[in-house]
């Protein structure tokens, strides 16, 4: 069977196939069915009706509360926090390693709910990125458009390297290539067909990767307090044993501050959220309501899962343990286990160290494919705003945007650079080196965007307190994240500059993302020769009519069906969880 897709006078794409005869008289004929055919064709359409791809198709709202705060869990928790968390214990120490991870995610906590203020006021495709160009300049939306691209991009092979790392636990006796291959093609499933589709198996990964992370915190407190099998109450022992780490770089106080900003700097690829909760609004029920709640519960998240992960990895494990020397030290060839696992073992604990790693497994799984679905959501908007080439923002009759889909899947495929001589872990460094400095380079974007925002709010005479979700203590929080982030921007790779650290090679993947964005942001200007906007310039309407006209047409209909919209007691406390 074949298929062929091609455009008819009427701007539709109409889908040709080709059956190939089985039966030994027709000699191998082959009968063409036409999608202007009747009855064969509404027999195939029926079958293989994603495939039908048509300029007037849109992205649809299939998403439900449900799905989008577990879509946004899935990309914020992914494989950093649960195993590359213990390179920043090695190097800060358990103290360090708390601090930094407690500083970032209190940036992270203010300029949530800065840009939760404006995207759930305006719930548009990639608001964030649309927000930049509305607001700033169009140059700056297409920079930061295509930043956040090309890292969730490559987030893409990071996670299916991991998937092939994890498995190593187990056995090695396999090409890397196998387990990439099948995560690869597991991807590509669940992305091409149905984005309700998508939001079931998100939900039912994302949900498996929750039961770990807060198991892991509850197996913390029991071991801790003596429920092990040697019967050890360790507490707050390893805080005690070298708190702020021996120095990484050098040695003394300098060597532990270096420690400590290595441990901040790692702790921007695991402490996240805003973007992904974000990215799901477009294709999001009830979409301010559901906005509302993503943003306002998110604090929670934050100080549970990332705060509480990297107080956990202090407690079980000591920054100078020998088998966490040996998995993530200067010496490792590979990615190393999870320091969980390797506290389990350390305190001969049989059978759960599997069951952590084969869902640190899933978790790779999960957050991977989240990374394809935002993706391709970016480029789908970059599309839609001609900043990309059109025939991204084509979408199959489900609302897929198929072709936005394919080129961010390819991207995975940079997994099988691991096959090469440097391994995985040298997969993994280049990978971490880009994507650490495109993150932050991110939420500046983000955070510069919100400030452009509430200024021209503010000169318009916007009432921004009836907006559905107001942020807390503006401007003076947006103006605490916006110092930090643009210290983080300018000294996120300085250890390449370092004597005796030189290599050109982390000096490329350290900065290749700033050039690029640096480079894409003066391309734009002097194409388009665009212009700076001033906050009384700043269209605030643009947009607006159809996002409300969705809600009116969407709670008309709820009450039709004589449903309230408001949460009943057991999913209102299963949102404040997520």
């Amino acid at each position: 069977m074949s298929f062929f897709i091609q455009e008819s006078k009427a701007g539709k794409t109409d889908i040709t196939v080709q059956v190939s005869s089985l039966d030994e008289n027709s000699n191998g004929d082959i009968e063409e069915l036409s999608s202007n055919n009747d009855s064969p064709i509404e027999k195939v359409e029926k079958k293989f009706r994603f495939f039908q791809i048509d300029k007037d198709y849109k992205i649809q709202r299939h998403l439900n509360v449900r799905h989008v705060q577990l879509i946004a869990i899935s990309g914020a928790i992914g494989t950093s926090i649960f195993v590359t968390i213990a390179t920043g214990l090695l190097r800060a120490g358990p103290a360090g390693l708390f601090t930094a991870t407690a500083f970032y995610t209190a940036l992270v906590l203010m300029m949530n709910s800065a840009v939760g203020e404006m995207v759930t006021q305006y719930p548009l495709p990639s608001p964030f990125v649309s927000m930049a160009g509305r607001c700033i300049d169009e140059a700056l939306e297409v920079s930061s458009g295509y930043n956040f691209f090309l890292m969730e991009s490559l987030y893409i092979p990071f996670e299916a390297t991991a998937v092939s790392a994890i498995l190593n636990y187990w056995r090695d006796d396999f090409s890397a290539g196998i387990p990439i291959a099948a995560v690869l093609a597991l991807y590509l499933a669940l992305n091409i067909y149905d984005v309700a589709l998508f939001g079931e198996a998100e939900f039912v990964l994302s949900i498996t990767k929750l039961i770990l992370a807060i198991g892991l915190l509850f197996f913390t407190l029991i071991t801790m307090c003596g429920g092990n099998p040697n019967h050890d109450a360790f507490g707050f022992r390893n805080f005690g044993i070298e708190p702020f780490g021996s120095g990484y770089i050098t040695t003394g106080s300098l060597g532990r501050f270096d420690g400590w900003l290595a441990a901040l700097f790692q702790a921007n690829q695991y402490v996240g959220g805003p973007e992904y909760m974000s990215s799901t609004l477009a294709e999001a029920k009830d979409v301010r309501r559901t906005s509302k709640m993503m943003f306002k519960s998110v604090i929670i998240r934050l100080c549970i899962f990332y705060v509480g992960g990297s107080l956990s990895v202090g407690i079980l494990l000591a920054c100078n343990d020998p088998t966490l020397i040996a998995e993530h030290g200067a010496s490792s060839t590979d990615v190393g286990e999870s320091p969980y696992v390797i506290a389990m073992n350390n305190l001969n604990i049989a059978v759960l160290p599997n069951i952590v790693n084969a869902v640190v497994l899933l978790s790779a799984l999960s957050a991977g494919n989240s990374y394809v679905y935002c993706a391709s959501r970016q480029l789908y908007a970059l599309s839609i705003k001609g900043f990309a080439p059109s025939f991204f923002k084509l979408c199959t009759r489900q609302g897929i945007p198929i072709f936005a889909v394919l080129v961010t899947w390819s991207f995975g495929l940079l997994a099988f650079l691991s096959l090469g001589s440097g391994g995985t872990l040298g997969a993994f460094t280049y990978l971490t080196n880009i994507c650490t400095k495109s993150q932050v380079l991110l939420y500046f974007y983000m955070i510069i965007t919100y400030d452009a925002f509430y200024w021209a709010c503010k000169k318009q005479g916007v009432d921004r307190t009836k907006f559905t979700y107001v942020a807390y203590f503006q401007p003076y929080s947006a103006y605490i994240v916006t110092f930090f982030l643009t210290i983080l921007v300018g000294i996120i790779g300085y250890s390449t500059f370092i004597p005796g650290m030189w290599a050109i090679s982390d000096f490329i993947f350290y900065y290749i993302m700033l050039f690029v964005n640096v480079g894409i942001f003066i391309f734009w200007k002097l194409f388009k020769k665009t212009k700076f906007k001033r906050p009384s310039e700043v269209d605030l309407q643009d947009g607006l009519e159809e996002v409300e006209e969705y809600e009116y047409q969407y709670h008309l209909q709820m009450e039709k069906e004589g449903k309230t919209g408001k949460p009943n007691l057991r999913q209102t406390l299963f949102q404040w969880l997520l």
